[in-house]
């Protein structure tokens, strides 16, 4: 994902109107090998393994941080301690602890911004579907399903990996890994859960251990959460490491009693809407959604929109509120820390409704 930032960066010059880009001049990696891409790319100025040396350089002003999830308490909180801005990695916090310690700082840090990465809302279909939400469009919502799919832990002879593993991944599993993918637009919307139902699955028990060996997988591989928001209404949210045929599957769908819509990058020019009116019929409606940014770009409405499109808006609006704070130019800025920290609420309670197999109160649905 640091790469993915990188080609951003390099390509900033695909947006219209920016009136700041960010430069890329000092890369931290404990693997020495990994820093070669930049070097090869960028005109970066000092390369490190230690990041408290790159947070004493005075010439780097914001970070993108990806480390696993037992190191974001520290590494993130040293971030903002330096001063620095700073756009990390979900779920921020490898439990809840953790994402608690991660606010505070954030809070004590007032000046500092910090945001959680997310790219999948900026697709032109999710975008619609917020300002449908935002708009009251809906009507009584009837219920939301949302989810982040794939498919690349299906094979059980591919090695084990620290996603797979509490002591750096922690209990939640796929939750902490893929759940603020989908509770972006929802905590965003206000649809904050009051409770949930939790089914987890750990359905490859054991991997390769890469040494000839065998090691246990510790963490669940799919989760779905039913849940009863704020508003009354249910919401249904999946993440899922083994989905069979499903690559970064994300998808959110709102039923409403004046309109329904759904969309899902697996068919990202797509979107699928249902206005209803007492006496119409109820028919989806499919349109092809062109190229309709946050951030106006060289390509055409005409044109179909990506990942890596996805990646260059998300920065455009860390960026964006960099520049111009509550004055931002975009309308839909990255995730908070106080967004997170909802996200990590529902995956505690996630866990004990799990383990007692009962509905479970969230302790806090209040963020978004």
């Amino acid at each position: 994902m640091g790469r993915e930032f990188g080609s951003a960066a390099a390509r900033w010059c695909h947006l219209l109107q920016t009136e700041a880009r960010p430069e890329i001049v000092a890369v931290c990696d404990a693997n020495p090998g990994a820093t070669q891409w930049f070097t090869d790319n960028f005109n970066v100025t000092q390369i490190t393994a230690d990041y408290r040396e790159l947070l004493a350089n005075p010439d780097v002003e914001a970070v993108y941080c990806a480390v696993p999830h037992n190191l974001h308490e520290q590494i993130y909180c040293d971030i903002i301690s330096a001063g620095k801005h700073l756009l990390a990695e979900k779920p921020f916090g490898i439990d809840l602890a953790a994402a608690e310690k991660i606010l505070a700082c954030a809070q004590e840090h007032p000046q500092v911004l910090v945001r959680c990465s997310g790219e999948f809302p900026y697709f032109p279909g999710a975008r619609r579907i917020f300002h449908h939400a935002e708009a009251g469009d809906f009507g009584e919502i009837i219920e939301v399903r949302a989810g982040f799919l794939h498919s690349s832990d299906l094979d059980p002879s591919k090695p084990i990996n620290w996603k797979r593993k509490i002591a750096t991944c922690g209990e939640y599993g796929c939750m902490g890994d893929l759940g603020m993918h989908i509770l972006h637009v929802p905590l965003r919307l206000g649809w904050s859960p009051i409770n949930v139902r939790a089914l987890l699955s750990n359905i490859v028990k054991t991997r390769p251990d890469g040494k000839g060996g065998i090691s246990d997988c510790e963490t669940w591989d799919n989760a779905i959460l039913a849940c009863e928001t704020s508003q009354g209404f249910p919401m249904v949210l999946e993440t899922k490491r083994i989905s069979p045929g499903d690559m970064n599957t994300w998808y959110l769908r709102v039923l409403g009693t004046q309109m329904s819509a759904e969309f899902s990058t697996k068919d990202p020019k797509l979107i699928r809407t249902m206005p209803f009116a007492p006496g119409s019929a109820q028919a989806w409606r499919h349109e092809d959604v062109g190229y309709e940014s946050a951030y106006p770009t060289l390509t055409g409405g005409i044109f179909e929109f990506g990942f890596s499109d996805a990646i260059l808006q998300m920065w455009a609006a860390f960026v964006d509120e960099l520049t111009h704070g509550d004055g931002m130019d975009g309308d839909f800025r990255c995730a908070t820390p106080e967004e997170a920290l909802g996200s990590h609420h529902l995956f505690t309670a996630a866990l004990e409704s799990q383990r007692t197999g009962m509905t479970v109160k969230v302790a806090d649905g209040s963020h978004g």
